[in-house]
């Protein structure tokens, strides 16, 4: 099953062809799972490497673009590297960047702030709970497909999503009742 954002490839693509149309939507995959323009680059980086070695297997399947997008989840989520781990950073105007591209917002400030916001939130959570929140939200994924790519199941995956929320709403409860007692 195909979400809007994945394209059939057709038959007989190169992958210069494949590359060259797609990175754009990649790196855009890549930087709503990592929060960081930088180190979403080093994901599909990495991946476009891989992938180019064994682009005959990859152009075989029922379709190559998800396949690559579940190489460049697997990759987010089993990047080594301690400060990755720990140091995922708010992209702010970046992604206020992205939401323009798609047609959104077009106050630039206020979306500057809401996305600065929700970059913020987003980083408190583990790696496979923002996952499942982009695969969710932002691939538009049900959960049997979620589970699918996580190697879990469906249970597991409401689990991190519910877990995910929870700490969302507890993020935001906690930052308006600290303004509260600032304004006061």
């Amino acid at each position: 099953m195909h979400n809007a954002r994945t394209k059939p490839v057709i038959e007989g693509v190169t992958f210069e062809q494949f590359a060259t149309a797609r990175l754009p939507a990649l790196l855009r995959y890549a930087v709503v799972l990592t929060g960081d323009r930088e180190l979403a680059q080093d994901v599909v980086q990495e991946v476009l490497a891989r992938a180019h070695v064994k682009w005959r297997r990859i152009s075989d399947a029922d379709s190559p673009e998800a396949y690559v997008r579940r190489m460049v989840l697997n990759e987010y989520l089993s990047w080594r590297r301690s400060w990755a781990a720990r140091n995922v950073h708010a992209v702010g105007e970046r992604l206020a960047d992205l939401d323009d591209l798609r047609g959104g917002v077009h106050d630039h400030a206020d979306s500057v702030v809401e996305a600065d916001a929700l970059w913020n939130k987003l980083a408190t959570l583990g790696r496979k709970q923002r996952a499942v929140l982009v695969l969710r939200y932002y691939e538009q994924l049900e959960d049997e497909q979620i589970a699918d790519l996580l190697g879990c199941s469906q249970a597991t995956v409401r689990s991190h999503a519910s877990r995910a929320l929870k700490t969302l709403r507890l993020s935001s409860e906690h930052q308006t009742r600290k303004f509260a007692e600032e304004k006061s």
